[in-house]
């Protein structure tokens, strides 16, 4: 959303020159140099560099666990979380264990309004009905100190894979991969649920091999490059930051879904999305595929998700992916109700000064839905900058929370405070730097309020409350085409920590007018060439624009392609637009 309180900053040029080779296109040096790459060798984004699993804390035990599951066949239950990543995580481990010889493996997701997060003793409960001799947890499981103790009381095994942040005791699972745990060496933190179980599947598909296994039981040796679409899918969209070994799982995925080597569910998400496979990249998996597949798990049972993700037939994928996008749609309008809610809460309380407003925010009303929380919390974060904490009602006097964060601000580290200064304030909590999960007793919410904000102004300082864009600096008129534009999308991929190209510069403002309610397409000259070139603002001020006063506008954008009706063309896409700079 363009908004008019961002501080505009330009990216310092490394104080070493980097040494990439001449025949790369001087922008696209000065880019990657910018986020910290100095060499073509670290650009090589081939499955060759990916870091090894060996140091990997507990992979060893983990396998000899899998093992001697598959070995004996026993049942095996994965227990996945509600979110894009758990789904993905989810059907990884199914789809990769069943190639790998298991003939009893299947899955288990909690229905976040039933039972919450995590492998509790509730769903254990649930598990046990289908009788598994493994619990395999994905994408969650490191907090789950209860319901792993009820699992292993029910004479069950346990595997944890996850990549949360663990808390001061651990689970006393029979193996923990995580490598976010004490003692693990694994020198990517990064990885995403979906990316640990992709090791784990990697790493026992070599051990079956030196024994043996597959000429054994005459099944075909999987290729687990095979299972990237699935990877990168589940790591873009849980946010998490892009180091290179995270690049490469994503770009390796990118490159079997271009060529239309992927799921059928994955191939079915992106059609409704409107998105073309041949040119897809990680932010049309982030903003348009993820958010698909995340709306099972927010307004229902993602069960379904998970279920397009593993259906072989074309056909029944495209019908599960329509039911996604249908409540994708409906997740879409509700969040626009709760946000227009919560905007006149704030504004009700007269908070809209930022002198006056809590450097922590606490957001709750009674009629507000469990599933979308967590995107309204993000939404409001954008928009005042501040940590952000959205609350729904939940069951038995209890509200369940989900916070973002902003740099500078770790959000779990933040509540971890807070319950050591007020113990029993917070009945359970976890999460990472960015985003975290609550739960409150509904009485304690006032409490709680002051004691967040107490946390955050004892952490932050003013600089930190106003949002900040990192321009990579003014393109050349002659650079405003289509060829930079696909060269940018194609230097990818571009995600958290490893951000898409910002760029700013004055333009005329030949034309202004209002597309899909609330988004401002303008059309600007480039007065050197004579030119014009396209660019969109979504949701902007409409109390601010269109202003047919301007002659020029100052704008912030990322220089993308723009496909109608089988045409391409350069496009800016607009992230802040003002007066003048």
């Amino acid at each position: 959303m363009p908004s008019p309180d961002k501080k505009i900053s330009h990216r310092i040029a490394p104080s070493c020159k980097p040494e990439f080779s001449s025949d790369m296109p001087p922008l696209l040096q000065k880019i990657y140099a910018n986020r910290g790459l100095k060499s073509d060798a670290e650009i090589d984004l081939g499955l060759k560099h990916l870091l090894p699993a060996t140091s990997l804390k507990g992979l060893e035990t983990a396998l000899d666990l899998l093992v001697n599951a598959l070995q004996q066949q026993q049942r095996i239950l994965v227990v996945g979380d509600f979110d894009a990543d758990g789904a993905t995580s989810s059907a990884l481990m199914v789809l990769a264990l069943r190639q790998l010889g298991a003939e009893s493996v299947d899955f288990l997701v909690p229905n976040r309004f039933e039972f919450g997060y995590g492998l509790t003793p509730e769903i254990v409960a649930v598990a046990q009905k289908k009788q598994p001799q493994l619990i395999v947890t994905v994408d969650n499981g490191i907090s789950s100190l209860e319901g792993v103790r009820a699992a292993k009381a029910a004479g069950m095994n346990v595997l944890v894979t996850d990549h949360h942040l663990p808390g001061k005791t651990l689970p006393e699972a029979d193996a923990i991969v995580n490598p976010n745990q004490p003692g693990c060496d694994f020198a990517s933190k990064n990885l995403a649920g979906v990316g640990v179980a992709f090791y784990l599947l990697a790493a026992l598909r070599s051990r079956l091999k030196a024994l043996g296994w597959f000429e054994q039981q005459h099944i075909h040796e999987p290729n687990m490059a095979d299972f990237l679409d699935i990877v990168a899918l589940g790591t873009v969209a849980d946010v998490v930051p892009l180091d290179r070994n995270n690049r490469i799982l994503v770009q390796q995925g990118l490159m079997r879904m271009r060529a239309g080597r992927c799921r059928p569910g994955i191939l079915a998400l992106a059609e409704v999305a409107k998105r073309k496979m041949s040119n897809l990249c990680a932010a049309d998996l982030g903003f348009a595929v993820g958010p698909r597949l995340n709306a099972a798990g927010r307004l229902t049972d993602m069960s379904k998700g998970i279920d397009c993700l593993m259906e072989d037939d074309p056909a029944k994928a495209k019908v599960l992916a329509i039911t996604l996008d249908q409540l994708n749609h409906e997740r879409r309008a509700i969040e626009g109700d709760m946000q227009q809610q919560a905007l006149h809460a704030l504004r009700q309380l007269h908070l809209s000064e930022a002198s006056t407003m809590p450097w922590g925010l606490c957001l709750f009303r009674e009629e507000w839905h469990q599933g979308v929380i967590g995107i309204l919390a993000s939404r409001i974060k954008e928009q005042f900058h501040r940590p952000t904490i959205a609350f729904a009602p939940s069951d038995q006097g209890e509200l369940k929370g989900s916070a973002r964060s902003i740099n500078g601000f770790h959000i779990r580290d933040a509540l971890d405070a807070v319950a050591s200064r007020h113990p029993g304030l917070i009945v359970k909590f976890g999460g990472h730097a960015m985003a975290a999960g609550l739960t409150l007793r509904a009485e304690d919410l006032t409490r709680f309020e002051r004691a967040f904000d107490q946390e955050a102004r004892r952490i932050l300082k003013p600089e930190n409350l106003t949002g900040e864009l990192i321009s990579d600096g003014v393109l050349q008129e002659a650079e405003l085409d289509l060829s930079v534009a696909k060269m940018l999308r194609e230097a990818g991929p571009w995600g958290q920590s490893f951000p898409e190209p910002l760029f700013d510069g004055v333009f005329e403002l030949l034309d202004q007018r209002i597309v899909g309610e609330k988004h401002l397409k303008l059309t600007l000259g480039l007065p050197a060439s004579k030119r014009v070139i396209d660019g969109i603002a979504f949701n902007v001020d409409l109390e601010r624009w269109p202003d047919r006063s301007l002659k020029q506008v100052y704008l912030v954008y990322r220089l993308d392609v723009n496909e109608f009706r089988g045409i391409q063309s350069a496009q800016l896409m607009v992230e802040y637009l003002a007066h003048q700079p």
